[in-house]
């Protein structure tokens, strides 16, 4: 009975590591490619010229096979240098518009923000092992990116 539920092989098994982390930084929501007025329109409140800021919360999730020696896909004090390195050292109590350079021609929603911790969470993480990046801009507004 006990071949029908698969093998207990650990190196057979996959397994997802959330790592969260908070940080604070403020931006404005403005695009160099439409006028005044329609950033002010598509953006509303957002595209105040001063700006405004979030506490944001991310989740970065790794997926890969558990390895059988370690018992785990990951080890999270890697997972936490990744982020301080990544998400942290760049982001954190900057204005992303000014202080980040991805943002000069790209606006800094919090889809884009997901896209650039993505893209550089792949160059410091082992191969394939990134599997979603989770932003959490207020209660109530999370952006999800998996690489597509």
């Amino acid at each position: 009975m006990a071949g029908l539920y698969g093998t207990n092989s650990a190196a057979e098994r996959i397994g997802h590591i959330t790592r969260a982390q908070s940080f604070s930084a403020c931006h404005r929501l403005h695009s160099i490619h439409l006028s005044d007025e329609e950033n002010k329109r598509v953006y509303g409140k957002c595209n105040n010229p001063n700006g405004h800021g979030h506490n944001y919360k991310v989740e970065v999730t790794v997926r890969g096979k558990i390895d059988s020696l370690t018992g785990m896909v990951m080890n999270l004090t890697d997972l936490k240098r990744c982020i301080e390195e990544v998400i942290m050292v760049p982001l954190d109590h900057k204005n992303l518009d000014k202080d980040v350079p991805y943002f000069a021609n790209v606006v800094s929603t919090t889809e884009n923000v997901a896209v650039y911790i993505w893209d550089n969470m792949v160059k410091v993480l082992p191969s394939n092992l990134l599997y979603e990046i989770k932003i959490h801009e207020t209660d109530n507004n999370i952006v999800i990116y998996r690489g597509e």
